[in-house]
């Protein structure tokens, strides 16, 4: 949720750098190579939504439970008039149908929806699949010797910098900074916030006890804290600092500390843990940093940027300059587990992610839990992309 954070202003909200995203993973010489076979014989497309495919060329269309996807269909729908018009009629149809089952709400979707092929560069059919959650800390509302560390509200004296019309290549580029002695200079790195001027001193909202997991949480973008009382608090992304998102996996990966393949969220997690000494460093070499805001309803859940909550296992990160927030997805990847059990089923794209970019890129919200942290802190898998567009709606 963070470079996968997502918001519901201007991109990542919740991982968003999910694991694996965050975590600098990358493909497998099979996911490669599968990648290169779809290639094979066919006339390189420009990336993006291709022309509709028939429903059966999605594997395994049919034998998903597409009811389960129906609350996340009625989340979109709460936001259907800042989709485009043909999503109307496709909400009204749906709010005749408040409990579908599996079968009836598969034929609304064949009814009312068209499958479109995802392609990545040269052609290729495969991306990248990851995963984040929402992870547990340990917290207090005041500062002592067990909570040291700061949970930070989006500080004051963050600016937003809006250059579009001057430098049109800063487009979609969040632009954070803030002002000292009448000059527009970078916001502070997490390097100097962490530091030991505090420079955010303040702007606290929670302290919490692990710094390693402070620093997951950025990365996921939201998550839950347990007070001593017995209560638990949500925390969401708010803003961030506006310093690019660098992977502390690839760090590892490529000073050869951990192999590339291996990174995980476990096995960062002990890294940390073995080199007590080094881990300030290594959290540093990520510079961005998080602010969040404290969420009214901690048992929803977390909204992501298309500004709805996010559906376990049913909603997805994507990158919306390719793909629309609020449309279906079919997503066909498989499990992170050594039997690489297929994982098929009908998501929404209703959240973004910094380190979720390009056509063929997904980033599937696992929820809360042990489940949820096991799955999202191993996904790493090959995997395809099909979005249903409404049927009268034209390609973006």
């Amino acid at each position: 949720m963070e470079e996968r954070v997502r918001t519901a202003h201007d991109g990542p909200v919740t991982g968003h750098d999910g694991t694996a995203r965050a975590l600098g993973a990358s493909l497998s010489a099979a996911a490669l190579a599968a990648q290169l076979a779809g290639c094979a014989g066919h006339t390189p497309a420009e990336p993006g939504i291709g022309a509709a495919v028939a429903w059966d060329e999605l594997p395994g269309w049919s034998e998903d439970n597409h009811a389960q996807a129906w609350p996340a269909l009625a989340r979109t729908c709460t936001k259907a008039e800042t989709l485009d018009a043909p999503w109307q009629d496709v909400c009204a149809a749906a709010a005749r149908l408040p409990a579908p089952t599996d079968a009836r709400a598969r034929r609304f979707f064949e009814a009312h929806f068209r499958p479109h092929r995802v392609r990545g560069v040269a052609g290729r059919t495969h991306g990248l699949i990851t995963g984040y959650y929402e992870p547990y800390l340990r917290g207090s509302l005041t500062p002592s010797e067990r909570y040291p560390y700061p949970i930070y509200g989006t500080p004051p004296d963050l600016l937003h910098v809006d250059l579009d019309a001057v430098l049109p290549e800063l487009a979609n580029r969040r632009v954070r900074a803030r002002l000292t002695e009448g000059r527009v200079v970078p916001y502070y790195s997490r390097a100097q916030i962490d530091s030991a001027q505090q420079p955010l001193r303040g702007n606290e909202l929670l302290w919490v006890d692990d710094r390693d997991a402070l620093f997951f949480l950025h990365v996921q973008g939201s998550g839950r804290v347990g007070l001593d009382d017995g209560r638990t608090l949500g925390v969401g992304y708010a803003d961030h600092n506006g310093h690019p998102y660098r992977s502390i996996g690839r760090v590892l990966a490529d000073a050869g500390e951990i192999e590339l393949d291996a990174v995980t969220l476990f096995s960062i997690r002990e890294w940390l843990r073995r080199h007590p000494d080094r881990a300030a460093d290594l959290l540093n070499a990520n510079p961005s940093y998080v602010f969040f805001r404290l969420r009214s309803d901690t048992a929803a859940g977390p909204v992501g940027t298309f500004g709805v909550g996010l559906t376990p296992e049913r909603s997805i990160a994507i990158d919306a300059r390719v793909i629309p927030l609020g449309v279906p997805v079919w997503l066909d990847t498989t499990l992170p587990a050594g039997d690489q059990t297929t994982y098929r089923r009908l998501t929404f794209a209703q959240d973004t992610g910094g380190a979720i970019t390009g056509a063929l890129r997904a980033d599937v919200f696992w929820g809360h839990g042990e489940r949820a942290e096991r799955m999202a802190g191993r996904m790493k898998q090959p995997g395809r992309l099909f979005v249903l567009l409404p049927r009268d709606q034209p390609l973006p």
